[in-house]
């Protein structure tokens, strides 16, 4: 009986020490880099709006708990999940293999694909019409993997920026005779502007490095965070939370792929 009751509270003592293990999350921190509208930007007054802010908020909200937002360039999104300066990244970024050896993801946010930017009338297309020009992107991202895979072999000089918006200012500047960027952030961010007047999207690219499916990044391994955040992200779709925040920013536009 008294060997019974030892292993019976052994028993207690493991299960125990497993529920503490598993966190319990009263905060999520975001990592987000806000020079990418319409997806995270910065309003008039400083607060951060866009697709990815209002999903990141609208996932705290079902599960309960505080957002905190806390801004970094791109390049440093991964170093600062390793850091734990943030629990997640929303930020636009996609899902490659390379980032899945370092980091895991939620289940998918959105798809999109990634096009050129350039005057009206330019007419690239190919990283061979491209030949001889410089090309911009914003470092840390998927399009920086093509840039150095593809354009510099096609004989394109291609530059690195810390954030997207240095990007455009040096593209309408002419220091740079195009882009390289998500094609939804293009059409609907930069176009838009003012300062997009008188440019173009090309169509998709169509590479392999350029992948569509977009999630959280979260540390490697941290499966908590995973199921709280898959948990959250379905919750969006099943109460019609996540229709309303897309319609809001992209009308009739379905950016969800269901993989």
């Amino acid at each position: 009986m008294k060997k019974a009751w030892l292993t019976l509270s052994a028993l207690a003592i493991c299960l125990a020490a497993g529920n503490a293990m598993a966190k319990e999350y009263k905060e999520l921190r975001f990592g987000v880099d806000p020079s990418y509208a319409p997806f995270e930007s910065k309003a008039a007054d400083g607060s951060l709006v866009g697709f990815d802010i209002d999903l990141g908020n609208a996932i705290c909200a079902e599960l309960k708990v505080k957002c905190k937002w806390v801004e970094s360039d791109f390049d440093g999104m991964i170093p600062g999940l390793k850091a734990n300066k943030f629990d997640g990244v929303i930020s636009s970024m996609t899902v490659t293999e390379a980032r899945q050896k370092v980091i895991d993801f939620s289940s998918e946010l959105f798809s999109g694909p990634t096009s050129l930017v350039f005057k009206k009338g330019a007419g690239f297309s190919t990283p061979e019409s491209l030949k001889g020009k410089t090309v911009g992107y914003e470092q840390g991202t998927i399009q920086e993997a093509y840039a150095k895979a593809v354009l510099d072999k096609a004989g394109v000089t291609t530059k690195a920026y810390a954030n997207q918006d240095q990007v455009y200012a040096d593209l309408t500047s002419g220091r740079l005779d195009a882009s390289v960027q998500d094609m939804l952030q293009a059409e609907l961010g930069f176009l838009k502007s003012p300062a997009g007047a008188g440019y173009e999207v090309s169509k998709p690219i169509d590479d392999p490095l350029l992948p569509a499916k977009t999630a959280v990044g979260i540390s490697k391994g941290n499966k908590d965070l995973k199921a709280l955040l898959d948990k959250g992200i379905k919750a969006l779709h099943d109460d019609g939370k996540y229709a309303e925040i897309q319609k809001k920013h992209f009308g009739d536009l379905n950016l969800y792929s269901g993989k």
